[in-house]
């Protein structure tokens, strides 16, 4: 009977998941700005509910599989990815830089999650010059639809998972076997509440040097026409959703496009707007297979932190181990610099090394 935890480091707050033989016992929400002044909070707050057999610990851009008590310096950093020049500086990716660092230190059983570039099951040619195909919170996601559709999902075709988060819009695809095998992370996707989602070149150029704090600005919210700002948010996840829907097979449809993300909770008007069973139908099977995720049973936190319960109970050992297993998280490899191919890739590299 494994008790174990999972962490979601998101941009409106920390959610922790508790689960004991796979059911969910307790749970707790630590907004930002609190965190931000005591970056420790979560720590104590496992330390007082422990012990646990492991805890899949808040793991930002992801490392593959790596236990705290082995994590080095420039694996944090890797993690937060933030250049050198502004360490100490981002206020919101400080303060996860720290509450990472306390996880790190805290001599508790944490583990560091992949994100979707570190899996073995995405072809390497789908790296080729990316780093977000998906942070790990998107990889917990999609262990929670997984764990949610068990019962409808016929495994005859590949599914999808949109989450529309606070500030970020990512997109996963899931295979028939359960694995991951594509992605579209949040900095480099369809527009978002907060973020831009891609940027295009020329204005990534033209707005230089850009901050971390970029990643942040210029979404959805920045578009004063409410009807511009609608039909912007829905041809960008169509083109999203489309894109990716034509590379797998079928090739013209999922077997089912599974919603979840924060924007449901904080905007809920605005995403009612969206109408998205109906902008998404032409790439499920039909628009009833356009479907809201759903949650544990008595679980309130966010999806991430469900799904990184499950994958922290999974590699222990747990109900949801198969579950785990299919998604081979345990074959991660590589850093998400890795397959960078550029005339200045190696310069990137060094200051992360």
């Amino acid at each position: 009977m494994p008790r174990v935890a999972g962490c979601d480091p998101g941009s409106s707050s920390l959610d922790i998941l508790v689960l004991e033989d796979g059911e969910v016992v307790d749970q707790v929400r630590f907004e930002s700005a609190p965190l931000r002044t005591d970056p420790a909070a979560p720590i104590a707050w496992l330390q007082s509910h422990g012990p646990f057999d492991l805890i899949a610990g808040p793991s930002g851009y992801g490392l593959p599989l790596v236990r705290a008590a082995d994590c080095t310096e420039a694996q944090l950093n890797l993690m937060s990815l933030v250049r050198p020049d502004e360490r100490g500086q981002a206020k919101g990716v400080s303060a996860f830089s720290e509450t990472v660092r306390r996880f790190r230190d805290a001599k508790l059983p944490v583990v560091f999650l992949p994100g979707v570039i570190h899996l073995s099951s995405v072809p390497t040619h789908r790296k080729f010059n990316h780093i977000d195909l998906g942070t790990p919170d998107k990889v917990c996601v999609a262990a929670l639809a997984l764990e949610r559709i068990a019962d409808t999902w016929t495994r005859e075709g590949p599914f999808c998972v949109l989450e529309l988060g606070s500030a970020f819009t990512a997109a996963i695809v899931v295979s028939e076997h359960g694995q991951i095998i594509d992605g579209v992370g949040g900095s480099s996707g369809a527009l978002g509440w907060q973020s831009p989602g891609a940027w295009d070149g020329e204005a990534s150029y033209l707005l230089s040097p850009l901050a971390k704090a970029d990643l942040f600005r210029g979404g959805a919210v920045a578009i004063d026409d409410s009807d511009a700002r609608r039909l912007a948010v829905v041809e960008s996840l169509v083109r999203m959703v489309g894109g990716l829907c034509g590379l797998h097979e079928p090739y013209d449809q999922f077997e089912k496009i599974v919603l979840s993300g924060r924007l449901f909770a904080t905007e809920p008007s605005f995403v009612d707007s969206l109408h998205l069973a109906t902008a998404l139908a032409p790439f499920a099977r039909s628009m009833y297979e356009v479907q809201s995720i759903g949650s544990l049973e008595g679980a309130w936190v966010k999806e991430a932190a469900q799904g990184a319960a499950i994958i922290a109970d999974g590699l222990a050992g747990g109900k949801h181990a198969e579950l785990v297993d299919d998604l081979k998280l345990r074959e991660a490899q590589g850093h998400v610099l890795a397959w960078l191919h550029h005339p200045r890739a190696d310069d990137v590299r060094k200051l992360f090394a």
